[in-house]
This record gives structure tokens, C-alpha cells and sequence, in this order.
């Protein structure tokens, strides 16, 4: 419905925090609806804003209405469900409307500035006979009108063919879809797979498009040209019509969680819209989060197993290396097996989840480490660059010969990044062709579709790399996996470490042995005791669930209570310390019936780009009563100017 009368008020929303609605009188002669973005004055300077709908009555009181400055859309780009969608995000996140609308619509902010690995040619993707195990998964789905269903299943084990067969009938029905991956840019053959099935019918949303070629896509979906969706996190809120269907590919992964606000999870949203839709949601992987397996365990989740490897392969021998009892960082077992492979013909992958070239500079005399001086954590040196980098908020600077504390000159580097493991790859191994694949190897555009094609067709023996080798990786020729050091996540002050370091070691295993019988993973760590790594190698998935559900029960944390975590930062400590307090204080007789608050303390990484960070943790088996109290709180409580507060509920990081 146009608004053209100059009785009618807009009511228009900004992409500001705790803000409410605006009224604005609507520009003479020049209709505009519901769902149209326009620029108008607010502050004292013009911004973008979501027009929500009109009204004719004003609130009581003397105030201004100020006309908008103009109209962004020839028509509206979102409908009536989608600002009920924002108005949930709204309520459950604690942000505003204008946020939540902000982070849905095109335009909006990245999810990832990897580059984009598109083969030199497009791979043949045929669809395939079902094996056994993935027509019974297809079937239970199919037989179904609605609910969640979880494919549970080794690596390997043909999750995405099932995710194909239940789009290709929701297509088929003239229903849509929505196919969420954790990074499109390392999801290639799910993406080939999808346009070779699927051809016209696939928009795929992701952060190499501009904002227009983003927004073209949109609209392409609001009109049911596109019936499927493929896309990243924010690709859960696309304007399907008629939706049937949603698969969240990986649903591990931190990625689904948005780091700011509205700091919501894609697994959340997925399940709303699901719900709303009477539609199906699939979720997948070999190693679900923890509240997944749970909600699989108590029957709200529909777990569908898939047991076994296609293609050939079996389940990689996992050996375990204990480096206290070596003196280098690539271990005797692991050459050994190095050169094996090579002289089989085979590849190998090595993985360490930190860049750079050691990890931290620091002087032997006095003990002084060399930190970032906008952030609380250690600077990495970058050999090849020359440089000490903060991988937080990017500072640079040179590397010291002395220490500027004590001027010692016996100064040195400890711990090792790919940049030496490279190095020392290298040394060992002359003859073979070893490249590196990480954020900073592969900056110039092509780099790592070059690399990975290179890879693929055999032209480069051994794969060194961070996450990026971890997932959507799957060739053919690696016999052998390396994990070069798996307790880079256990030492951080977080309860989802073990399940993280869980997670990693098997999903990096499940690299090798993918088409043959004969794949070997080696894990080097200093901390063979460890349950998370012993569990991960013996590959015993139950056992490490049931391990960390006791645990987690024992000490009240997810999923059997919920959290929210409040964090203030600010460019003075004490006056950000203060507000803490303040609102600790205020939070605490609020909630003390229910909730336990724990805090404030300084964040583990206290100061991150000049900012200090304090945090609050509010841990409830009483999740509406603590949310609804928390919000009043949020919203009467003034936070001076110089201090931010953030606001994470269901957080998945507490660093």
C-alpha cells in the first residue's frame, strides 16, 4: 500500500543500537511503501533507514516530524514476514530493529574476505545411485511433513547427496530452499554440485558479489525466479517464497554465529523459520556441536546415521605423537610417513590452525614479551614480511634485536606458525613440492584457486595450511594428514575448548583415506593425556560426547543452562571498569532467583584495538524470566558516551 497522504507518518527504523522506531512525514508527491529503504535525517546527518509501515495518530508529546530526504528502492525489497522475522531477531537478541534488518538485507556486512576457489573447469557432478545407508536418510526425510532431522555421519559418508536428493523433491514440488554452508569460499564442489543439478533455479549469495550484485540476487529470490539458495551465514534470512526447506551443511561450526550485532546464530534463525514455515530442517556433520548431539539424545532432533565411507575409502589409522619426547617440529613418525607416501604416490596434507612464523617473541633474560600495543595478546612474527604482526587488529611493526626492558641482547622466538613449519618442510624434504595455503599466502586474486588446482592434479606433493585445508577439501591423492600441533585451542579460557580441539583433530583426519583404504593421520602434541585429543584419535565419537555432557552438566553450562554475556569496552579503563560494576550490580539483584552472574572480569583478551573489555556472565536454567529482566535492565541502564555495551545471547565464544 503507497503512503501519499499527508496524514500518514512513516514509521522507519535505523541501523543503530537501542534505538526504537522513527516518524517521518513522507515526501510530497512521491508515494512510498512498506519495505522500501530511504535516507533521512536523524542526528543531524542523513542515513540509510527501513521504512516498517505508516500510522495516522501521533504519540503524545511535542516534538518535530521531519520529512525523509528520499526514496533508495524503486520497490520494496522485504514484506510484512520479513520485519516480523527482524522483530524477533529484535526481541531475542536484544538489538535493534534497525540492526536486525541491517544484517539481514544485501549490502551488509562480510562474512568473509577469503578468496573464492572456482575450478579451471567445471567438475562433472552426476547424480549418483544411493548407497543403503543415504536411501533410508532420504526417505525418513521425504516420508515427513515437517521437523529436524540431523545426517550424523563419518566423513565421507555421502551427507551431501543426501542433501541433494531431499532439494531436488522440494524443487520439484515448486517449493523453495535454503542451503547454508559455514564458508562459501571453501565449499567448491558442493557449489559445482548444486549448479550442475540445479542450473537456473540457484542464486548463491556470497561476499565476492557487491552490494548491488548482492541485492540483484536478492530480488531475483523475491521473485521466485531462484527457488534455491546457497549461501553463508546471512543467507538464512533470503526472501524464499513458498519455503520447504533449510540445510545447514557443517552445523559445528562458529562460523553460523555472528560476531556482531545482532549477534545471532543461523542455527536459531534456521529453526524459526522452519518452525513459521512448517518446513524441514536437515542439519549435517561428523562432529555435531554439543547442544546438537544433545537435542539428538532427548529425541528433539531426529538423528539419521550414516556409518560408513563411500567411494572406496575407510576410517584413516590415527597415530598419536607425544613431542615432549622430540626435538623438532615435525616429528620422526611424520617424516617417515612423509616419505612413504611420496614413494607411494601419494600427497600429504599438514595442518596447523596458527600463521605466521613462530608465535611470539620474548626475552630469555627478564622474561618481556612482546605484545600489541592496541591489544592483550602476543605479536607473531612474519618472516617473509619482516615483520611482528597483531593478527587481531592488524598493528604492525618491526622486529628488536634488544629488549627494551632490560637491553639484553638474548632475545629469541618461541612457539612456530606455517611460515616455519614451511620452512622446515622444506629442509627436510628438498626434493617435494610444498606450498602454503593461509590467509597471507594466498592475498593476490587466483592464488588459491592456482594452488588448489595444482594440488589436485598432482603437481604439488604436500599442502601445508590453517583452517582453510580443514574443510571442503576432497581429493583423491592424500594418503597422509599431519596435525602439527593439536593443543593450539586447549590452553584458551573457554568450556567449548575441548569440544573445538575434538572437533578439528577429526575433521582434519577425515582428509586422508577418502577414496582408499590405506589413509594415515599423524597427531603430534604435547598433551597426549588429554581427553578431547585421546577420544579424537581413537575416533570415538560417543565416548567423547558422553565424557563432555557429564562434564558440562557437573558445572551448569550448555545445554543444560543458557547463557548471555555482557561485554563493555571503552578507551579509559576505569571508566569502563566502573559501568561494569555498575551494571553488575543493578543485573545481580534483578536476576539473583534465578540466575547466576559471574563477573565483571576482564575479557581473556582484555584490549583488543585500544579498547578495554570487561565481561558479565549470566549462566540460567531460566532462560525467558532472565531474558526479559535483562532486557528492562539493558534498556533503562545509561552507558556514558566513550563506553559500548555488547550484548551476546547463546554466546559461542567467550574470548
Amino acid at each position: 500500500m503507497s503512503l501519499k497522504k499527508n496524514n500518514l507518518y512513516l514509521e522507519v527504523a535505523f541501523n543503530i543500537p537501542n534505538s526504537g522506531i522513527f516518524l517521518y512525514h513522507p515526501k510530497k508527491d512521491d508515494p512510498c511503501s512498506p519495505g522500501q529503504r530511504v535516507m533521512a535525517p536523524i542526528k543531524n546527518k542523513l542515513r540509510v533507514g527501513y521504512v516498517l509501515g505508516e500510522r495516522e495518530e501521533l504519540p503524545e508529546g511535542d516534538f518535530e516530524i521531519k520529512e525523509i530526504d528520499r526514496i533508495i528502492d524503486k520497490e520494496p525489497i522485504f514484506d510484512r514476514d520479513f520485519i516480523q522475522l527482524a522483530e524477533w531477531i529484535s526481541r531475542l537478541y536484544l538489538c535493534s530493529v534497525g540492526e536486525a534488518l541491517s544484517a539481514m538485507l544485501p549490502g551488509g556486512k562480510k562474512e568473509s574476505t577469503l578468496p573464492v576457489f572456482e575450478p579451471e573447469e567445471p567438475l562433472s557432478i552426476t547424480q549418483h545411485t544411493l548407497a543403503p545407508q543415504q536411501e533410508r536418510a532420504v526417505q525418513r526425510i521425504k516420508r515427513s511433513q515437517s521437523g529436524m532431522f540431523y545426517l550424523y555421519g563419518v566423513t565421507g559418508s555421502g551427507k551431501t547427496e543426501v542433501f541433494l536428493h531431499i532439494l531436488k523433491e522440494v524443487l520439484e514440488q515448486g517449493c523453495s530452499a535454503i542451503y547454508l554452508v559455514p564458508e562459501i569460499t571453501l565449499t567448491h564442489q558442493v557449489m559445482e554440485a548444486v549448479k550442475t543439478r540445479f542450473r537456473e533455479k540457484v542464486a548463491i549469495l556470497h561476499s565476492r558479489l557487491t552490494p548491488s550484485q548482492r541485492l540483484k540476487e536478492w530480488m531475483r529470490i523475491k521473485k521466485g525466479e531462484a527457488s534455491l539458495v546457497v549461501g553463508a551465514r546471512s543467507a538464512v534470512f533470503a526472501p524464499v517464497k513458498n519455503l520447504r526447506l533449510i540445510i545447514i551443511d557443517e552445523e559445528h561450526e562458529s562460523s553460523y554465529k555472528s560476531g556482531a550485532a545482532p549477534r545471532y546464530h543461523a542455527r536459531q534463525v534456521a529453526m524459526y523459520r522452519c518452525s513459521a514455515s512448517k518446513a524441514k530442517l536437515v542439519m549435517g556433520s561428523a562432529t555435531p556441536s554439543v547442544e546438537a548431539y544433545h537435542l539428538m539424545n532427548t529425541g528433539k532432533i531426529l538423528r539419521l546415521s550414516l556409518p560408513e565411507r563411500l567411494s572406496g575409502g575407510r576410517m584413516p589409522d590415527v597415530s598419536l605423537v607425544d613431542m615432549k619426547r622430540e626435538n623438532r617440529s615435525i616429528s620422526g613418525l611424520l617424516i617417515r610417513e612423509i616419505k612413504r607416501v611420496h614413494e607411494e604416490g601419494g600427497q600429504t596434507i599438514l595442518f596447523l590452525n596458527r600463521r605466521g612464523f613462530s608465535y611470539f617473541f620474548h626475552c630469555k633474560t627478564c622474561g618481556y614479551t612482546m605484545t600489541c600495543r592496541q591489544c592483550s595478546v602476543s605479536l607473531t612474527f612474519h618472516k617473509k614480511r619482516n615483520i611482528m604482526l597483531c593478527h587481531y587488529c592488524g598493528y604492525s611493526t618491526r622486529p628488536i634485536q634488544v629488549c627494551p626492558a632490560c637491553n639484553s641482547l638474548d632475545t629469541g622466538y618461541s612457539g612456530f606458525g606455517t611460515e616455519k613449519i614451511e620452512e622446515d618442510v622444506q629442509a627436510l624434504f628438498p626434493e617435494l613440492r610444498v606450498v602454503r595455503i593461509d590467509t597471507d599466502s594466498v592475498r593476490k586474486k587466483g592464488a588459491m584457486r592456482q594452488i588448489l588446482n595444482d594440488f589436485h592434479s598432482g603437481k604439488i606433493d604436500i599442502l601445508l595450511g590453517t583452517q582453510m585445508v580443514a574443510k571442503g577439501l576432497n581429493f583423491p591423492g592424500v594418503k597422509l594428514v599431519g596435525i602439527i600441533l593439536a593443543d593450539t585451542g586447549l590452553l584458551l579460557p573457554d568450556f567449548r575448548a575441548a569440544e573445538r580441539t575434538f572437533s578439528l583433530i577429526v575433521q582434519v583426519s577425515g582428509r586422508a583415506g577418502r577414496f582408499f583404504p590405506d589413509g594415515k593421520v599423524v597427531v603430534q602434541t604435547f598433551r597426549p593425556e588429554n581427553e578431547s585429543i585421546r577420544y579424537a584419535v581413537k575416533m570415538d565419537m560417543k565416548g567423547f560426547y558422553d565424557q563432555e555432557l557429564k562434564t558440562r552438566e557437573a558445572l551448569s553450562f550448555p545445554p543444560f543452562s543458557r547463557l548471555f554475556r555482557i561485554v563493555f569496552r571503552g578507551k579509559s579503563r576505569s571508566k569502563t571498569e566502573n559501568i561494569a560494576e555498575k551494571f553488575s550490580d543493578q543485573i545481580r539483584r534483578a536476576v539473583r532467583d534465578f540466575a547466576e552472574v559471574l563477573g565483571p572480569a576482564e575479557c581473556p583478551i582484555s584490549l583488543v584495538a585500544g579498547n578495554y573489555r570487561f565481561q558479565i556472565i549470566l549462566k540460567t536454567s531460566s532462560f525467558s524470566k532472565t531474558h526479559s529482566l535483562l532486557s528492562k535492565e539493558v534498556s533503562s541502564f545509561k552507558v556514558p558516551t566513550g563506553v559500548y555495551m555488547e550484548i551476546d545471547v547463546d554466546p559461542v565464544s567467550m574470548l
